[in-house]
């Protein structure tokens, strides 16, 4: 789950991280009232929405006058932006944050983020913070530093000398970093975050550290333990094909490929998904109906798969354990009928009453094809739309 810039920026200033003034409005009215109570005559308006990139799609705008900040919050609120990372339909802008302006002499990027190849928390810096670092790690990674945190020992003082010494930080601001480095790491671990990235953090005129853009990425499996976080969920920025999914209970995972998986257990999941690329396709998605679902949740998870229009063919691939062959098999022919798919259906079915769940399909007259091992299905879906993703 992610979180908006200044959801974020509030988990870290209750640890007393350091972070501009700001408040959020909904309005350009609201808008120009947050900036007349933060003073000055500097603001930054910003568009809350998940994806990153805001900077080059025009979601962030300096102002220097309250008819300024009015004007770009009535731009921003009620479009939708686009970014590198929304793709084509963008994010919808239902709130902008207004923050004041501050003095910059230089932009940093700090990190941390679950490093599954080391089982580890990784801390990424770089003395290239902004809008381009990844052309940074794209084209001068050595400038970016990454320094592993065991989790045994968990973070130690010598990470803070050595993250100071990366950004070229000495003096008060060396041990401003070391501070801000140990706030993040209590934010990290006690949210159960998955990302927690600072870009830029910068450098203020009177060399203090701000906080000047953040990014949280909450780990879905652990919400269960934070209500409190649950709370700041925005559905709005969500696929709805997803929303939709997680609101039934299917973990689903929109791609960008023509040929619909449903599937029980993430393993199989991910190994369909493989060998359909394999035989030359390419999935439209990710989607595990879990071990026991109902024939309800069958045909739920069909009608998220074709809500998306890339979608061409849909393979069933389900090895009954604990979920029954015969309850799938039903599921399908009752979701085909339903929506009246127009679209081939492949279905492999192996385990606890295959040979019940073969009949149904076969008596159904739905025009359903069977397959018979995952090779031969995926082989099929890529065939039925006509040889390639």
């Amino acid at each position: 789950m992610n979180l908006h810039e200044y959801q974020a920026k509030a988990l870290l200033s209750a640890r007393g991280v350091p972070v501009p003034r700001g408040q959020v409005a909904a309005s350009a009215d609201e808008a120009i009232a947050a900036a007349r109570e933060l003073g000055g005559n500097l603001w930054v308006v910003k568009a809350q929405v998940h994806a990153g990139g805001r900077g080059k799609a025009g979601g962030i705008r300096v102002c220097r006058s309250l008819d300024e900040v009015g004007e770009a919050a009535g731009t921003m609120i009620g479009s939708r932006l686009v970014t590198h990372q929304t793709g084509p339909e963008g994010n919808p802008v239902n709130l902008v944050y207004i923050e004041e302006g501050l003095s910059i002499a230089a932009e940093l990027y700090l990190a941390l983020l679950v490093d599954r190849a080391t089982a580890s928390v990784a801390i990424i810096a770089s003395l290239d913070g902004g809008m381009d670092i990844e052309e940074v790690a794209a084209r001068t990674p050595e400038r970016i530093v990454t320094l592993a945190i065991d989790p045994a020992s968990g973070l130690q003082p010598f990470h803070g000398r050595r993250l100071a010494a990366a950004l070229g930080l000495g003096g008060d601001a060396a041990k401003q970093a070391s501070a801000l480095l140990r706030s993040m790491a209590e934010v990290f671990q006690e949210s159960d975050a998955s990302l927690l990235e600072i870009n830029p953090l910068v450098v203020t005129a009177s060399n203090d550290l701000v906080v000047l853009d953040c990014k949280v990425n909450i780990d879905d499996n652990a919400l269960f333990r934070h209500p409190d976080l649950v709370a700041m969920r925005d559905p709005d920025q969500e696929d709805p094909a997803e929303r939709e999914a997680n609101a039934i209970g299917l973990n689903y995972v929109k791609l960008d490929g023509t040929i619909g998986c449903m599937v029980n257990g993430a393993g199989l999941a991910m190994a369909t998904m493989d060998i359909c690329k394999l035989a030359g396709g390419e999935p439209a998605n990710f989607l595990d109906v879990g071990g026991g679902a109902t024939r309800d949740q069958v045909a739920a998870a069909f009608r998220v798969i074709v809500s998306d229009a890339n979608v061409r063919a849909i393979l069933v691939n389900i090895f009954g354990g604990i979920m029954r062959c015969d309850v799938i098999a039903q599921g399908v022919v009752d979701a085909a009928r339903e929506l009246d798919l127009e679209v081939p259906v492949i279905v492999r079915l192996e385990g606890t009453n295959v040979d019940e769940g073969k009949a149904i399909l076969q008596q159904s007259g739905m025009a359903i094809i069977p397959a018979d091992d995952l090779g031969d299905a995926a082989a099929r879906a890529v065939a039925a739309i006509g040889g390639g993703g």
